[in-house]
Order: C-alpha cells, then sequence, then structure tokens
C-alpha cells in the first residue's frame, strides 16, 4: 500500500532513510534452530517491500551468536533484488574478510570512514571484549588510514549513548566531550565530520533527552547533516524519540534510523534479552507516510512479512500495525454491519476478509445504514445496498 493521500502541509522533515536489521539484530537473539530456508524466505521478502537498505546478518563467532553460523550460505543462497543495498557487520578483520567474499551481494558501503566510542565501558567490555580507553586509542590510526586513502568526509559517534544498566544516566557534557574529540582529531587531520551515529542498546533513550543532543550537535558543528540513530525500545520510548528526532532535524538534513520488522531484537549483553527490541519498522512506515513522508515501501507488504516473521520465531511480536492494518480509507473502510471483533485473530479481517470474524456474535437487528457513509460512494456499500 502506498502512502495515503495527506502529504503535510504544515511542516518540513529531514530526509528520512530506514535501515532495515531484522536479519542482524532480530535474528541475533532468537532461536539459533530457526532453519536456513526459513531465512532466505524472510530476507526475500523483506527485500520485495521497496526498502532499499537491509542489513542481511553478521559475520562474527558462531561460538558467541550461533544464529549467524550461516551467513556466508544465506548470502549464497537468496535472490538479491536489483536497487536493494545490502549490508552485513563485521566487528573484526576476519568479519571483513568474509564480508568480501560476499560483495555483491552486499554493497561496498559508503566508503565513510568513523571513529566510534561507548560512553558506558562495562557495556563495550561485556559485548566486544574490550574497553572505552581501547576504542579511543584506536582513532588515531582510523583517521590516519583515512588520510592515506585521500578520504575527505568522516562520521563519528557513540554508543550506550544515554544510560547503562551497570553505570545510570550519562550526561550531555559528556556525550559532547565523546564526540568532539573525535571531531577534533578528523577537523586537525583536514577531514570534514558529515555524519554521527548515536546508538542505544540498553534503551535509555527519552525524547527530550534525544531533541537536546540533536539540537546540541546541530549549535556546535551546523555543517553536521547526517544522523544516523540506533534506538531499543525496551522501555517502550523509542518511536516518542524517533518522532521527536523527526521534529527536530530539519529540512536539510538527514535521518537514517535503524529498525526491525515486528520490532524484534536484542543483544545478549545488555541484560534485557529479546525484551530489547527496536520500534517496529512497518509502525514506522506507517507513521512515516501518515506524516506525508513518502518512503517507496509497500505497507501492505511489510505487514505480511510481520505476520511471516511470527510464523518462523515462533511467538508474537511486538508490532501494531499488523494487528490491525493501517488506518482505513476508501474501499478499505470497514463494514458497518460487521460482527463483533474481540481476539487478535479477529482483527486480522484487514487483510484475510471477512472470513477472520465468521460466526462472532452480531447483535445487529437490520443492516446498519448511515447518510454519512452513503456520502462517500463506496462500491462495497453499493453492492451491499443491491
Amino acid at each position: 500500500m502506498k502512502a495515503p493521500a495527506t502529504a503535510n502541509k504544515h511542516r518540513s522533515y529531514p530526509t528520512v532513510r530506514i535501515n532495515e536489521e531484522l536479519m542482524r539484530e532480530g535474528m541475533q537473539i532468537e532461536s539459533a534452530e530457526i532453519g536456513l530456508e526459513d531465512k532466505v524466505r524472510l530476507l526475500e521478502a523483506l527485500s520485495s517491500t521497496g526498502l532499499k537498505y537491509i542489513v542481511a546478518g553478521s559475520f562474527v563467532s558462531p561460538r558467541w551468536t550461533p544464529q549467524m553460523a550461516e551467513v556466508d550460505a544465506l548470502l549464497d543462497k537468496f535472490t538479491p533484488v536489483p536497487g536493494v543495498n545490502y549490508s552485513a557487520l563485521a566487528l573484526n578483520s576476519r568479519g571483513v574478510e568474509r564480508a568480501q567474499v560476499h560483495t555483491p551481494p552486499l554493497s561496498p558501503g559508503d566508503g565513510l570512514p568513523r571513529t566510534f566510542v561507548h560512553v558506558c565501558d562495562v557495556f563495550v567490555r561485556r559485548n566486544a571484549n574490550r574497553s572505552q580507553a581501547d576504542e579511543i586509542s584506536s582513532w588515531p590510526d582510523t583517521v590516519q588510514r583515512a588520510v592515506a586513502e585521500g578520504k575527505t568526509e568522516a562520521g563519528i559517534g557513540i554508543n550506550a549513548a544515554w544510560g547503562s544498566n551497570w553505570l545510570g544516566e550519562f550526561s550531555l557534557s559528556e556525550r559532547m566531550d565523546l564526540l568532539e574529540k573525535q571531531h577534533r582529531l578528523w577537523t586537525a587531520a583536514g577531514i570534514r565530520v558529515a555524519e554521527v551515529v548515536i546508538g542505544d542498546p540498553m534503551g535509555w533513550n527519552m525524547p527530550d533527552a534525544v531533541e537536546e543532543q540533536l539540537l546540541a550537535i546541530r549549535s556546535t558543528w551546523p555543517e553536521i547533516t547526517r544522523f544516523h540513530l540506533h534506538l531499543h525500545n525496551q522501555r517502550g520510548t523509542a518511536p516518542i524519540s524517533i518522532y521527536t528526532a523527526l521534529r527536530t532535524l530539519t529540512e536539510e538534513c538527514e535521518l537514517i534510523l535503524d529498525t526491525t520488522v515486528g520490532g524484534i531484537g536484542g543483544c545478549p549483553y545488555c541484560g534485557n534479552g529479546r525484551a530489547t527490541g527496536m520500534m517496529p519498522t512497518e509502525d514506522l512506515v506507517d507513521l512515516l507516510h501518515e506524516l506525508g513522508i513518502e518512503t517507496g515501501v509497500d505497507l501492505d507488504a511489510l505487514i505480511e512479512v510481520a505476520i511471516l516473521t511470527e510464523e518462523i520465531i515462533g511467538h508474537p511480536t511486538d508490532t501494531h500495525v499488523a494487528r490491525t492494518g493501517p488506518r482505513p480509507r476508501g474501499e478499505r473502510l470497514y463494514a458497518m454491519d460487521m460482527p463483533f471483533v474481540e481476539t487478535f485473530e479477529q482483527a486480522q479481517h484487514f487483510r484475510v476478509g471477512p472470513s477472520a470474524y465468521a460466526g462472532a456474535p452480531s447483535p445487529w437487528k437490520s443492516v446498519i445504514t448511515s447518510p454519512s457513509r452513503d456520502g462517500l460512494g463506496l462500491e462495497q456499500d453499493k453492492a451491499g445496498a443491491s
């Protein structure tokens, strides 16, 4: 389904890029018993939705992340769709080598060198067996390589940005200090900082803190116009924080958002497991369409992927739009005399038709009609009247 004809007339928003993480962020916390064929089905279904950026997996040790043991086979077996940018996470040189073997179908990336650091020293030790100091000490080598390669732009980033399940809340000054140190290194090397990446694996994002952070960056470095947010949702604030980011950034900016179909995902090192989650991609697409922001994504197709995801992983997800459908308009408006709809299964009538609520209680003594509805001239009502 295309975006509704409700283009926003009152606000300008940044350009939005959706980075779909189901196959990496989502699958890494699900059962390692999910088979290769099912993963191929999911990746190919995602590829047919109109999403342009899909993270297909990660090249990590199968000892600690057995869910990614077959990532090489997955990339060999699936059928890529032209125009879709496929990527994979690689955390070390061995992972980079493995990724290069699969390029294509993996895309070579944007070529932007980046420095990065976790605000939480405990999390990076748990997650990568490194310290914050180790990350910082790697920056000069990253910058020197970029200079040697003739790079003119770079990115800077922080992870576990707003808080930690082990250290508590972090301040704006702590975040800005780490960003400023990276910015200074790149600037001294004659390379312009073009992007800021902010990650939040432990779900400490709050809309006011996200707004404060983005405004501080824009005020300090107005030349930076690209922002990449990876917000987790274990405390339910990622959707409103994302909306806040949309309202805070202006039309000259680009906002890259990491999401997963069904909102699944999480890191075993953060202490929240599968409860971590992200904003469901289908919910984000619906939000963007309602705001008048075109995505190029077929929401109906994306909803079917959300249904398929639940089938494959074997449990419900945190999806909303795949439970109820998008807001009905035109011929999709509900039948006026439909019976009671009480269960999740019955609510699926928006995609499977009246069979979803067949046999449900119906107290109406006669067919429901309304002059308000008649004025809409819907074909379904004309058919019902005849």
